[in-house]
């Protein structure tokens, strides 16, 4: 199952093509250089893309076996890149103890265009259907009121964290696919930093992050992550806080009702798969072709997403296809969504600011 990542950086464009023997390793070469982006400041989004059965949950997380849909069962080498991001995230965090940013974790699945959150506890245990909205704040960053944000240390934590969530995601066998997913995955991290400031209005700054990515692995850097500026001075002498967000989504398959066989509620759910996936190419065009309107709200995924597919965030779409000639039309369809996706440029991207900068802005604004 080839497989083309596609990220619309403003810079350049990378398009690669795997071949089915290829391994998660080569595929996550390509992807470890946000992760430095991520830490630098910048809002990331690694999503899977492609029609039921085609290898994106592999992609992703990796092998499982059936009745444990969790992550991973197989050797290190089959991980997805879910698991290895995790990894190499606390890697490079541990690496630079002065900066010692602060990670969240949340984890939903959008079912039938509803947001369901996966870690939400009821007494002593984990209950499904927790439904959340997703919002805009003031500040133009959405977020989703009320949602489980759980703060991990590790690897370990993040990863148990995740294939905790599995468990309670929505599949259903269709004809195409014994354990299909009929829901979108998202996992998000939230990355904080803190830059004190001492009583005389001068701040500690640590270190920039830039170059700790796959140091010894051959994995280079990102090309536009510069040095982490000087967040602004707080002269009441409190801590200033940076913060980023990296989501990382495993899409539900594109799907032909007709291939598929499904019928009565999981013909429902593939309809609101496909128009959510949709919506999503029809935002990602409106990216690329610079409108001044981009229908963000025409979906709860899309709405989820807006802050780290938007014009100043880090887009890597890997489109899975299958080679079979019975699906050469779901294969064009994916391969449009992914030209979409790789035209989707919209300037520089930029890094999150502090929260104080985002609250000066917004009052300029109101007062002019």
């Amino acid at each position: 199952m080839p497989e083309q990542p596609s990220s619309p950086d403003a810079a350049s464009v990378c398009r690669r093509v795997y071949g089915p023997a290829e391994s998660q390793e080569a595929v996550f070469a390509d992807v470890c250089p946000l992760l430095t982006s991520f830490l630098d400041g910048f809002n990331v989004c690694i999503m899977a893309y492609g029609q039921t059965g085609s290898g994106k949950s592999y992609t992703m997380l990796g092998p499982h076996a059936e009745d444990e849909p969790g992550l991973p069962s197989g050797a290190h080498a089959d991980w997805g890149i879910i698991p290895r991001a995790t990894e190499e995230l606390f890697r490079l965090i541990s690496e630079s103890p002065p900066r010692s940013p602060t990670a969240e974790v949340s984890i939903v699945e959008i079912y039938n265009n509803d947001i369901f959150d996966l870690l939400a506890k009821e007494g002593s245990g984990a209950v499904a259907g927790i439904k959340r909205e997703v919002v805009t704040t003031q500040e133009g960053c959405t977020e989703v009121p009320g949602l489980t944000c759980t703060a991990v240390a590790s690897a370990a934590e993040l990863v148990a964290l995740v294939h905790g969530g599995l468990q309670l995601r929505a599949r259903h066998p269709t004809l195409v696919h014994m354990a299909s997913s009929r829901s979108h995955l998202v996992v998000t991290v939230t990355l904080t930093v803190v830059s004190p400031s001492d009583s005389t209005g001068q701040q500690h700054h640590p270190a920039p992050l830039q170059g700790l990515a796959g140091a010894g692995k051959g994995w280079s850097t990102s090309p536009q992550a510069p040095p982490l500026q000087p967040l602004p001075v707080d002269h009441s002498g409190s801590a200033r806080q940076a913060r980023a967000k990296l989501q990382l989504v495993d899409l539900a398959g594109s799907e032909c009702a007709g291939a598929s066989g499904v019928t009565g509620l999981a013909l429902r759910e593939t309809s609101f798969i496909n128009r959510s996936l949709a919506a999503l190419a029809d935002v990602l065009g409106a990216l690329s072709e610079r409108r001044g309107h981009v229908p963000y709200r025409n979906s709860k995924l899309t709405h989820l997403l807006q802050d780290t597919i938007g014009g100043d965030a880090k887009l890597l779409v890997i489109l899975c296809v299958s080679p079979g000639q019975k699906h050469v039309a779901e294969t064009l369809q994916g391969l449009g969504f992914g030209a979409r996706a790789r035209q989707a440029e919209r300037g520089q991207a930029g890094k999150r600011p502090s929260s104080a900068q985002v609250r000066k802005s917004c009052v300029g604004s109101a007062s002019r």
